[in-house]
């Protein structure tokens, strides 16, 4: 007798599915905990030593211990103000009204710097003095465009 030929009647079974290596996800869990980890450190590990604080002469004084020695900025309004065009040396106190503080600047300063006006300045203390680096002049958020020709003329007469 023969063996039966591929044209037998009898019916192939399929052979059963190969089954899958399941792999741990734990590596890839960690991998992401390990990545979100650098980057938080990267972002937020020096953050405090960036920090600029802004501050009142009132809060400074408050604060001198913590804020002695960092970069700290100072806002307040513009008192005694002298300035030398030549040498670009400008020294002021800011003040909130009830504490004030000597400035030292040196550099170009904006028509907009004026005693009474609004400022903030960017520096560190040396002593009682404050050594500005950066000087930012606040003014007025709104702009009048004048409708006449006599509100042209006074707007141009108190800008002098």
């Amino acid at each position: 007798m023969s063996a039966p030929g591929p044209d037998a009647a009898t019916p192939l079974t399929p052979l059963p599915r190969a089954r899958r290596r399941r792999r741990s996800p734990l590596p890839v869990v960690l991998g992401v905990a390990a990545l979100v980890g650098l980057t938080a450190t990267i972002a937020f590990g020096n953050l405090n030593r960036s920090l600029e604080y802004f501050v009142t002469p009132s809060e400074y004084q408050q604060q001198q211990a913590q804020l002695q020695g960092r970069p700290v900025r100072i806002g307040g309004l513009v008192k005694a103000v002298q300035y030398e065009p030549q040498t670009l040396d400008l020294r002021f106190t800011v003040t909130d009204g009830s504490v004030s503080y000597p400035v030292q600047y040196r550099g170009a300063v904006t028509d907009l710097f004026k005693e009474d006006q609004g400022v903030v300045v960017r520096g560190e203390f040396q002593g009682n003095t404050f050594h500005a680096t950066d000087l930012v002049v606040k003014h007025s958020e709104e702009y009048n465009v004048p409708k006449t020709q006599a509100e042209l003329k006074d707007m141009i007469k108190s800008a002098d």
